[in-house]
């Protein structure tokens, strides 16, 4: 039994499973995360991953309730702000598992699971997935926490949001974002890269990063970091869907979705550096249909 899970109770009484490390009891309250325990948003075959994550049939995604980012521009706004979510318990969640297999998921994906990991542990321990289990986070992780739950995880599938601790601090409020962010990364790239012969991963690393308005300089410095660090370890995920969500009234910059001219220099970059492991989005994938609806 891992030692997150096995102490559960009593490290909820002083939360600090993510690098916020807020401190807060989230047995009685809630944390920086805005939620007191484990909740759910929504569980569905994903179509709209990557190609070797949704592949055939879909990604069995499931939409963890708050974050420990909580970017104002974030498309799941109300998921991240913890305003939907159902409670459960880890048993339960074991039968959402047993669901998605039985609707033939391609993996079973974890969507913001930094802020509850313990759970995830104790979850994963009563019941493992006969799928590859996809961390879906932001980036912004803990490397104690991940060396508990990386015996259970095939593919990471992280973010990373800027470089720049400038941007950082606007925008998410946390200009030690990259340092942390960082080290996680590095920590994630080490598991192995497995594709099947028809292009599905089951085991890997693919890092994504979403191009921002105003922000190509930085991007780049996050491509040139990908080439130095990872390279053909894992995989590049290069996202146009960029579009206005949440309260913006403090960023004017971000009322717009980005240019094809700001896509493209991203893009040229990364062929540039010699990228090959690459996943260009169509800039036609954004806008509320790509939303999903959510169910709790």
């Amino acid at each position: 039994m891992s030692i997150l899970s096995k102490n559960r109770e009593t490290l909820l009484q002083n939360c600090k499973f993510c690098p916020v490390e807020c401190g807060a009891d989230r047995r009685t309250g809630i944390g920086a995360c805005g939620v007191d325990g484990l909740t759910i948003a929504k569980y569905y075959l994903h179509p709209f991953e990557e190609p070797c994550i949704s592949f055939q049939k879909g990604s069995g995604t499931i939409f963890f309730g708050g974050c420990n980012l909580r970017c104002p521009y974030c498309q799941n706004y109300e998921v991240s702000r913890a305003k939907r979510g159902k409670r459960i318990t880890p048993k339960e969640l074991t039968d959402i598992f047993k669901e998605l297999e039985e609707k033939d998921a391609d993996n079973i994906s974890f969507v913001t699971p930094s802020h509850v990991i313990p759970y995830l542990c104790e979850a994963l321990e009563i019941y493992r997935p006969s799928l590859p289990i996809v961390y879906n986070s932001g980036g912004y992780d803990k490397v104690s926490s991940l060396e508990e739950i990386d015996k259970y995880v095939d593919i990471y599938l992280p973010d990373c949001k800027f470089y720049s601790s400038l941007l950082s601090k606007r925008y998410l409020g946390k200009e030690d974002y990259f340092d942390i962010a960082e080290e996680a990364l590095l920590f994630m790239s080490k598991k192995p890269l497995r594709m099947t012969t028809d292009g599905k991963m089951t085991s890997g690393f693919i890092l994504r990063h979403l191009v921002m308005p105003l922000c190509t300089s930085d991007s780049k410095a996050i491509l040139r970091w990908f080439a130095k660090n990872v390279g053909e370890k894992g995989y590049l995920s290069l996202m146009s869907q960029y579009t206005p969500f949440g309260d913006l009234s403090k960023f004017p910059e971000l009322t717009r979705g980005i240019t094809a001219r700001e896509y493209d220099a991203v893009l040229s970059y990364a062929e540039e550096l010699g990228i090959k492991n690459l996943f260009a989005q169509e800039r036609t994938s954004k806008g509320e249909k790509y939303i999903p609806q959510w169910d709790f």
